[in-house]
C-alpha cells in the first residue's frame, strides 16, 4: 500500500459570520481527497480576512475569529488561525498561501447556494437564521449586536 500524502486543507476568506456551509466544505473537500488513494488530510485551517479588506458590512476580526472558533467547538481536526486578522493591513490570499508553503488550490465540489451576504441581510430583516449557522454562532450574534439596522 502506497504512503498518502499529508494533506492540511486552508480556507481564506471573510468568514462574516461563518455558516455551516463553509463548515460542510471541509468535509467534502477531505472526503473527496481521500477518496483519490493519494492524500490523507491532517488537518484544516480557516483563516478570516484581515479588517483592512474593507468589505461592505465586515465586522471585527475579532468578531469573526470568536464566531469562527464557536462554530469549531466541535471539530476534531479544523482550526481558526487569527494570523491572517492579526497583520497590518490586509493582503491578497497568494500571500497568506505563500505563509503557509506548500498549498495546493482546490475547485469547490458542490455548488454553494448559502452566503454570508445572505445571511447577514436576513439577520438586518430580523429573520431566522436557524440551520444557516452553527448555534453558537447565532447566540454570538445576539450576544454582540451584529448584522441588526441598529449595528450597521
Amino acid at each position: 500500500m502506497k504512503s498518502r500524502i499529508p494533506v492540511v486543507l486552508l480556507a481564506c476568506g471573510s468568514f462574516n459570520p461563518i455558516t455551516n456551509m463553509h463548515l460542510r466544505l471541509f468535509e467534502v473537500a477531505r472526503d473527496h481527497l481521500h477518496q483519490t488513494g493519494l492524500y490523507q488530510v491532517i488537518g484544516g485551517i480557516i483563516s478570516p480576512v484581515n479588517d483592512n479588506y474593507r468589505k461592505k458590512d465586515l465586522v471585527a476580526a475579532h468578531h469573526r475569529v470568536a464566531m469562527a472558533r464557536l462554530a469549531l467547538q466541535t471539530s476534531d481536526w479544523v482550526r481558526v488561525d487569527p494570523w491572517e486578522s492579526e497583520q497590518v493591513q490586509w493582503m491578497e490570499t497568494v500571500k497568506v498561501l505563500r505563509y503557509r508553503h506548500n498549498i495546493h488550490l482546490a475547485r469547490e465540489p458542490v455548488q454553494n447556494e448559502l452566503s454570508s451576504t445572505y445571511v447577514r441581510q436576513a439577520l438586518s430583516q430580523g429573520h431566522s437564521v436557524k440551520y444557516l449557522l452553527p448555534d453558537a454562532v447565532i447566540a454570538y450574534i445576539k450576544d454582540h449586536n451584529l448584522y441588526t439596522r441598529d449595528s450597521s
